[in-house]
């Protein structure tokens, strides 16, 4: 779907006046995007059918403006629509430079100022996406009760069901979530991105970090870091920063294994098998 739907041009001429020029944004895993450019400004815009996806723009759009109480760049969240066939999100449009030298330094001094913004449960007021998944955040006073009911418990199911994952390695979950009192630090809830992996952060028109397609909720901190590096890390400079301002105790290693269990089981259930034997390691490793 190469054109903006007539349906989103008719809300867009009534919101940002007559669009100028549009053209398509490659990249996108789920969503279709594209950039706006009208008479007094440029915008990027998201669009999908509403069936596929209900609502996912709306908590897109809350989850940004959570994050924006951070110092990262956050997109600035112009409006949200959703219509009869088809839904939107238009953002600011951000033009990309190259990194500056302290751009991983900004990027852990920054996630680490967000992880001390908390809330008083894990979880959040409303489900929201973890790609095109659906994600549960009822929330909690136990992190580990989120952990394994609203967290892996949904997913293990959805594998099961999908014909992904056998009774033998469901049990092995069940062994490791008798073992998780021990294995997991309890820290106040702190906001999360929630699907920090390379792929969800660009730079601005000055170089500097900027977060997008977020997964929102209140959760260990300890997930966002388990996510930088499961898709190749990110640079050692980002983790410096982050340690010397928000510090972390303990077996940190062994706990970034269990809590990228989850989005290896997103990705099993997304993308097939091909994600299974890492599971398997992380399992075998504690049960």
């Amino acid at each position: 779907m190469a054109y903006l739907p007539e349906e989103i041009q008719k809300w867009l001429n009534t919101r940002i006046g007559t669009i100028d020029s549009f053209q398509t944004v490659g990249g996108g895993c789920i969503n279709y995007t594209g950039s706006i450019i009208t008479k007094n400004a440029s915008y990027f815009v998201k669009w999908n059918k509403v069936k596929d996806f209900p609502k996912i723009f709306h908590k897109e759009a809350l989850g940004l403006k959570l994050l924006s109480q951070g110092i990262i760049r956050i997109p600035e969240v112009i409006d949200n629509y959703e219509g009869e066939e088809f839904s939107c999100l238009l953002l600011e449009n951000i033009k990309p430079a190259p990194k500056t030298k302290n751009y991983w330094q900004l990027l852990g001094e920054g996630l680490a100022h967000q992880h001390k913004i908390t809330s008083q449960k894990y979880g959040l007021t409303h489900d929201n996406y973890m790609g095109s998944l659906l994600q549960d955040n009822s929330q909690s006073e136990d992190w580990i009760g989120f952990f394994i009911s609203s967290r892996l418990k949904p997913q293990i199911k959805l594998a099961r069901d999908k014909g992904l994952m056998d009774e033998y390695i469901s049990k092995s979950f069940d062994q490791l979530f008798d073992q998780l009192d021990s294995l997991l630090e309890i820290e106040r809830p702190a906001l999360l991105h929630g699907d920090l992996w390379n792929g969800n952060i660009m730079t601005d028109d000055k170089g500097r970090p900027v977060l997008i397609d977020p997964a929102v909720y209140f959760g260990n901190r300890e997930v966002d870091l388990a996510m930088t590096q499961l898709f190749g890390g990110f640079d050692d400079a980002f983790y410096e920063a982050y340690l010397s301002t928000y510090p972390i105790s303990g077996d940190l290693d062994a706990r970034i294994d269990i809590y990228n269990l989850y989005p290896l089981l997103i990705h099993l259930n997304l993308f097939g098998r091909g994600y299974l034997s890492q599971i398997l390691t992380t399992l075998n490793r504690f049960t």
